[in-house]
């Protein structure tokens, strides 16, 4: 099987029913960080942090969508895209977490949502893309049960006020990003790095996951619910006993300890015996709290991992290290493109465990492309998106369950870290005018959707 790119858009052929869409979060789009009543999130006081993210870019301002939402949708609306997929900024609706609902930043979903449907657009809200509220990190954040609580009010809450709505709903967003990537590696808001505070923060967003599915179900029964998971396609940098065993090891603690609490209500026994007294204490009570049956499962993905031993006795459990390929073809982040491993990936967990039905909820390419004459040449992207629709398209003809695809992103925008370096959206926004121009990426997905119907 091939991922050359060669294949034409007649051939990226799905199911009549098959949702395709676009995807945002809030603090990379949305700015008015201080208007209407709105909390500060622990973006603010990270990207306010000097040295935490590049070129000390801040989400102050962003894409200024929280003025511009309409124009924002009339674009998205006109590449005949069934869905949108954004975040809910929890600041927004209780700038401290808990306590008084904030009524102005209700008022803003509320236009977002009705502008969707007034446009024949699907709404898919999240409701954690990363910007807990500071006061509760002030409080210990996710290692404080009570930050489970008060976000299981929050689900409640949208759940009550937009139900009637929506058409579905994700708990989290990549929880591997705000436990491992923030509180392991540091590379996220906080920043710490931490093992023992990277697996309470796991443990509390797997807690708060089930109950604020539990509470939204109590809503209202009737919207589909489930979670964004960001997971690795993995493979061993050599042939060598050892590094084959570290890839075994790493998609366990990377992959296993996000999937099986979720869908075998346990964690892995091997992570369980290397780090089981690392957890909260009376993590066991909690398991089936965590396991709530789900409506869908959503998958994020951009690129495969190479995995060796670490070589070191003094390394915590998975002990192992990335390895990147030589003379691969990469985006502008530095991602490797592999069409091919975001099949195997599907495969290997459609597998390995029973789920319900999946959504790609993101994938795209990081890709700098400017404007020359008012246009935007984007080839790469295409050819990105050319050769991982072919993978979703030959994973489902193996049997995965696969309903529906969100390229990320509708528009360039704060890309964490990174800052405004990276741009991966299918239209490209200029900062300083915050003038939209569509890409050629834009025009081949208007006209690949257009096919489909």
């Amino acid at each position: 099987m091939s991922y050359e790119s060669d294949d034409a858009i007649g051939d990226l052929q799905f199911p009549a029913d098959f949702l395709f869409g676009v995807a945002t979060a809030a603090y990379q789009i949305e700015g008015a960080v201080l208007e209407d009543g709105r909390g500060a999130s622990i973006w603010d006081t990270f990207s306010h942090t000097p040295g935490r993210v590049h070129n000390g870019d801040t989400g102050d301002v962003a894409c200024d969508h929280y003025h511009r939402w309409a124009s924002d949708l009339d674009l998205t609306a006109s590449l005949g895209v069934d869905a949108y997929r954004f975040s809910i900024a929890w600041p927004r609706l209780f700038p401290r977490g808990s306590g008084q609902l904030n009524d102005r930043g209700l008022a803003f979903y509320d236009r977002l949502i009705d502008g969707c449907l007034e446009r024949g657009l699907k709404a898919y809200p999240t409701l954690y893309h990363w910007d807990l509220p500071q006061a509760l990190a002030d409080k210990g954040g996710w290692k404080n049960r009570a930050t489970a609580d008060a976000f299981a009010h929050y689900a409640a809450t949208v759940m009550d006020h937009f139900g009637d709505r929506i058409s579905a709903v994700s708990t989290f967003n990549e929880p591997w990003c705000s436990s491992i990537l923030s509180h392991l590696y540091g590379i996220h808001a906080p920043g710490e790095k931490n093992l023992d505070s990277a697996l309470a923060v796991l443990h509390g967003q797997h807690v708060a996951h089930g109950l604020s599915v539990q509470a939204m179900r109590a809503s209202r029964d009737t919207v589909p619910l489930g979670i964004v998971l960001n997971l690795q396609s993995l493979y061993p940098a050599t042939d060598r006993d050892r590094d084959i065993e570290a890839c075994r090891r790493h998609g366990t603690f990377h992959n296993g300890l996000f999937l099986d609490p979720l869908f075998k209500g346990e964690y892995p026994a091997e992570a369980i015996e290397h780090l089981g007294d690392r957890l909260p204490e009376g993590w066991q009570d909690e398991m089936r709290t965590i396991a709530q049956p789900l409506d869908y499962w959503g998958l994020n993905y951009y690129t495969p991992f190479h995995i060796a031993d670490a070589n070191n006795s003094q390394a915590d459990y998975p002990a192992s290290i990335q390895i990147d390929n030589p003379d691969v073809v990469r985006t502008d982040i530095g991602w490797e493109v592999d069409g091919r491993s975001f099949h195997d990936l599907l495969v290997d967990i459609n597998d390995r465990y029973t789920l319900p039905p999946c959504y790609i909820t993101e994938n795209g390419a990081a890709y700098n492309h400017g404007v020359q004459n008012g246009k935007v040449e984007d080839q790469p992207r295409i050819d990105y998106m050319q050769q991982h629709l072919a993978a979703v398209r030959d994973a489902m003809q193996a049997g995965v369950d696969v309903r529906g695809y969100f390229a990320w992103s509708l528009m360039d925008n704060f890309e964490w870290a990174e800052g405004y370096n990276m741009r991966f959206g299918l239209i490209h926004v200029d900062y300083e005018t915050q003038k939209r121009t569509l890409k050629q990426s834009a025009h081949w997905y208007q006209a690949l959707i257009e096919e489909n119907r």
